[in-house]
This record gives structure tokens, C-alpha cells and sequence, in this order.
């Protein structure tokens, strides 16, 4: 079996570790005997998202959004195409807020979204960071770090990946994080995610196959004992410190 992941803009959009997302899905496919190709996509370059199996994208700062926002608009179409058809895709912070409708930066600046998320995102003055824990209906508790000013707003189209039981979530307010559509999620939990939550890492390895080969794919189970101690360990973490608001 074979799965194909692209990773956009990974120069540009990378922060706080979250190329291990990617080295996550790949060993996870690579201890099933599953064949995993990941290609990257950079600003300027063209590509045929049709012959992905799952799409990455990860934070970067405000000036990077502003040349990946632009440069995504080329495939705003095709995106909003293949997620419809159940391609799986991940938003990590600032890869999830050009999802949306807009981000707007706390200086004013407009970066516009390709609108497959029925969010939106506004900069704050003050940044919220800290480890945060989730409770997700679909995924059970999650951990990760948050560090982002923007706040986003859920629109009716999309459902929150989780509701927040420490940290500040997508906008400190609401209490939920992350936003989920069809086969998509969006999250502002770093960190990287996927090795503290390999729940999430093989739904999404899961899906990446059915969308392959058009039936459901039943994946051998793997010793997950280390990944839940780091799991348990940020929990920990969490609850012990406090969460900055700077």
C-alpha cells in the first residue's frame, strides 16, 4: 500500500517542530510496511494536488502567511475541489488560519484565505502561550503547545476539534480549539503534534489510504506506550504551569 503526502511551504511555514508531524506519518506508515512518498510544495512552484493522499501544513510567522497566502491562492480551487471528494489535510496555527476566510494581522493588514474552513482570524496585542489539553469528541484528550496573537472565530460550517481544558484555544474566549471539516483539521497545538497524539496521526493515515483506494483501510495496531508517556508527561506539565499571556 502506498500513501502520498504534500508538504506546503515547509521553508516558510515550520515552526515550533512541526516538520515532526510530517517524520510521524512516515514512520507510522513505514512500521506497517506502508509505502509513504512526501513531496514538497514552495512558493512559485506547481503541482498536482490531485495526486496527493494527504495534505500538511504547518505556523509560520505573519510575513511568511503573507507570501504563502498569495502563492496558495493558485490552488484555492482545486483545494476546495479534493476536500469535497475527502481529502485529508492538516492545519497546524498559522497553515489553519489561511484555511479560512481571512486573516486579518493585528497591524491591519488583510492576508485573504482560500475559504475550505468557515473560519476567520483576527491578531490580538497580546500572544497566548502555554500548554494546553483538549478533550475532542472524535479523538479523546490531546496535548500541545499554543503560542499565537491571532483569534478564530468558528463559523456554522465547521465544528470545533475539541473543547479546551487548559490554555486559551482558538481565541481565549469561546473555549474550544481547532476546527474540523469533513477530513480536515485545524489546530493551534504545536509542539509537534502528531507524536504526543498518534490517535490523530493514523486517522489521518487512515483516511489518507481510503481516499486512495476508495474503501476503508483497518490499520495494525502499534506499541503507543512511549507516545503516551510524552502524552502524559505535557498533560502534567500543563496543569502544573501557568499560561502565559504576553
Amino acid at each position: 500500500m502506498k500513501v502520498k503526502i504534500f508538504y506546503l511551504y515547509p521553508d516558510l511555514m515550520s515552526l515550533y517542530g512541526d516538520v515532526g508531524n510530517i517524520i510521524t506519518l512516515l514512520r507510522r506508515c513505514q512500521w506497517r510496511g506502508i509505502n509513504c512518498e512526501v513531496e514538497n510544495l514552495k512558493v512559485g512552484e506547481k503541482r498536482d494536488l490531485k495526486e496527493a493522499d494527504l495534505l500538511f501544513m504547518g505556523g509560520g510567522q505573519d510575513r511568511g502567511q503573507r507570501i504563502v497566502g498569495n502563492d496558495l491562492q493558485n490552488y484555492k480551487e482545486e483545494i476546495i475541489e479534493l476536500v469535497e471528494d475527502g481529502l485529508p489535510i492538516l492545519l497546524i496555527c498559522g497553515g489553519y488560519q489561511l484555511f479560512g476566510k481571512y486573516f486579518k494581522t493585528k497591524d491591519g493588514v488583510y492576508i485573504p484565505g482560500i475559504d475550505v474552513l468557515d473560519i476567520w482570524t483576527v491578531g490580538g496585542d497580546r500572544r497566548m502561550i502555554g500548554n494546553a489539553v483538549v478533550e475532542s469528541p472524535l479523538f479523546g484528550k490531546l496535548v500541545g503547545f499554543e503560542n499565537h496573537s491571532g483569534r478564530t472565530f468558528l463559523g456554522e460550517k465547521v465544528n470545533p476539534l475539541g473543547k479546551v481544558l487548559k490554555g486559551y484555544g482558538n481565541n481565549g474566549k469561546d473555549g474550544f480549539e481547532g476546527a474540523i471539516y469533513k477530513n480536515v483539521i485545524g489546530t493551534y497545538l504545536h509542539g509537534p503534534f502528531l507524536p504526543k497524539n498518534p490517535n490523530v496521526a493514523d486517522w489521518l493515515i487512515s483516511k489518507a489510504l481510503a481516499y486512495r483506494y476508495g474503501e476503508e483501510v483497518f490499520l495494525a495496531p502499534l506499541d503507543d506506550s512511549l507516545e503516551y508517556s510524552a502524552h502524559n508527561a505535557q498533560e502534567r506539565r500543563a496543569y502544573r504551569a501557568k499560561t502565559l499571556h504576553i
